[in-house]
């Protein structure tokens, strides 16, 4: 089961505080002292929500409560006990005496955070902004690093790949073997494997095996038998040939 609810919150009044809410919160809490909140409000006659006398009683009307900014040895109490505690600013307030959690944050907030900045110190960590600049550098570099190491392995795998075509290019068996699917060895004719016996020197040279061409070097129409054709030609041209 959740918390019960202060009030039914039927006729409950909302909104600012008036003067007189003010007297009658503060009359009975000087004569009967604090007690539950809860029936604070039937017993004080005011139609106000428990939480919401509890709040107004301690941070506007309790007669210990210190008006105005805060000092100097607050200030530096207040960022102290920061560094140590972070934002519970309930026990913040708890060692300053006559003054509110919520007026210590806001007092956080809109004065002590920019004054610490200003002098170079970061007001979430208490440390200042340099050496977090130097590690958030330092950082970036290791990840850097760590991203160039992995360069290497990927040139690695590139040798392997480069070593293992050296490796079967060098190798005919190999080389073969990876041309033909299922092992099945290529089909050769037993008479390709009969060829003539010959070496470097069984070779004619090239004035011995073309000395014909060597002949013809001047060669002309009437040389290859092809005169003949001047009479063809001059028999389909008739009476326009001229001799």
């Amino acid at each position: 089961m959740g918390r019960q609810p202060c009030c039914d919150k039927l006729g409950v009044k909302k909104g600012p505080w008036t003067v007189e809410e003010d007297k009658k919160l503060i009359n009975f809490i000087l004569t009967n002292g604090q007690c539950c909140w809860r029936a604070v409000p039937k017993l004080a006659g005011l139609r106000r929500c428990g939480k919401s006398c509890r709040l107004r009683w301690t941070n506007y009307l309790r007669p210990d409560l210190k008006r105005g900014l805060l000092s100097e040895a607050e200030e530096q109490l207040v960022i102290d006990l920061h560094s140590r505690l972070g934002n519970r600013w309930s026990k913040i307030a708890a060692r300053l005496p006559g003054r509110t959690d919520n007026e210590i944050k806001n007092h956080w907030n809109t004065h002590i955070k920019k004054k610490l900045i200003k002098m170079g110190i970061d007001p979430a960590t208490h440390e200042p902004l340099e050496k977090e600049a130097k590690a958030e550098e330092s950082t970036s570099h290791a990840d850097h690093s760590a991203d160039n190491s992995s360069t290497p392995a990927e040139n690695c795998s590139t040798s392997d790949g480069f070593d293992l075509l050296n490796k079967i290019c060098s190798d005919e068996s190999i080389l073969f073997s990876s041309l033909w699917m299922d092992g099945e060895p290529p089909l050769v004719h037993s008479s390709w494997n009969i060829l003539p016996a010959f070496n470097a020197t069984s070779f004619p040279t090239w004035e011995e095996n073309c000395s014909w061409f060597l002949d013809f070097q001047d060669f002309g129409i009437n040389d290859l038998g092809f005169d003949c054709l001047n009479d063809v030609k001059s028999n389909k041209m008739g009476d326009k040939t001229v001799t």
